[in-house]
């Protein structure tokens, strides 16, 4: 029971919904990436390696020995280094294209927070702190007045 009660309250903390939302924009943020990444960043890419396929690249250290129907005895033993180069590009890519992105929301964000910028709405718990803030320094400089004189 005291388990439910946990949970409960777990759930109405918004701790459950926070999560709930940020897995959903999380997955809707990796397909915005995905097609950035692979339609529009690789295929210019893809020009200036003449259009090769990584996939297929492969240091074989042991050829396939096939008999005279064609059968194989033995498999071919390669190391497929393609695969791997490709995933690496298409990391670097996706992670170029997160670090743009995050710092362009971060540019946002700061300019949202610049309480001396007319151009965008200060949210009010951040105009509310920057009243404080002069009030106080306000205050303080008529303190020092004060004791100065």
């Amino acid at each position: 029971m005291k388990l439910l009660k946990e949970f409960k309250e777990f759930a109405v903390k918004g701790n459950m919904m926070d999560m709930a939302i940020g897995i959903i924009i999380g997955a809707a943020f990796n397909k915005v990436i995905d097609v950035l990444a692979k339609q529009v960043l690789l295929p210019p890419l893809s020009l200036l390696s003449d259009g090769a396929n990584f996939q297929d690249k492969k240091l074989i250290l042991r050829e396939a020995l096939l008999d005279t129907s064609g059968a194989v005895i033995t498999s071919e033993v390669a190391v497929e280094y393609g695969a791997l180069f490709e995933v690496f590009i298409d990391f670097i890519i996706i992670g170029f294209t997160v670090f743009i992105v995050v710092k362009a929301m971060n540019r946002l964000r700061s300019k949202a927070q610049d309480t001396k910028d007319e151009t965008v709405t200060t949210p009010k718990d951040i105009e509310l702190l920057s009243d404080l803030r002069n009030l106080m320094e306000e205050q303080n400089r008529l303190l020092r007045s004060k004791v100065s004189k």
